[in-house]
């Protein structure tokens, strides 16, 4: 099954909140934002070779389970390279593995490639732990896509983890 193939519901059976609304809501908040279109990008490689190089705020995202079920999305800055069992060890669970592009969708109202720490807008019953690497909490802003990976929007860090805070999904500091 391709990704592109996966009915796009949540687990409730709701529509995922779209990058237009997305935006609709951080503009409501009056929260600074600025939002780039761009064209697919699918990995750290696709988003390196379409910007100009620059040491802060930029991420990738792991959406990961364990065997029993719970779930985590990691935002890490886009160089950490880092090991499943590492991970795991980190987040205080064993055994790690991505989560599947269905339970993805499932959870978090996005297509492998749009991860970003706005996807977990999407998780309805509040379902995924969220985690960001430290080494982002040292630059002002970060650079994430706002639901699609056809888009980038860059923002203060400190008002994006206030915002998602502020709706009940708080983001905890991954320490390495």
């Amino acid at each position: 099954m391709n990704a592109h193939d996966i009915e796009p519901l949540l687990i409730d059976g709701s529509p995922p909140l779209t990058s237009d609304a997305l935006l609709a809501m951080l503009d409501a908040e009056g929260l600074r934002h600025h939002t780039v279109e761009h064209p697919p990008m699918w990995t750290v490689e696709d988003a390196k070779a379409l910007r100009a190089p620059s040491p802060h705020g930029h991420t990738k995202n792991l959406f990961v389970r364990n065997k029993k079920g719970r779930m985590w999305l990691l935002t890490l800055h886009e160089d950490r390279r880092v090991d499943m069992k590492t991970l795991g060890a980190l987040v205080g669970t064993n055994r790690l593995s991505f989560g599947s592009p269905q339970r993805l969708m499932h959870y978090l109202g996005v297509i492998p490639g749009a991860v970003s720490m706005f996807s977990v807008l999407n998780d309805v019953n509040r379902e995924v732990t969220c985690y960001i690497d430290e080494a982002l909490m040292e630059g002002p802003e970060l650079h994430v896509h706002p639901l699609v990976n056809t888009r980038t929007t860059t923002m203060s860090r400190e008002e994006l983890m206030e915002f998602l805070s502020g709706r009940g999904y708080p983001i905890e500091v991954l320490r390495f």
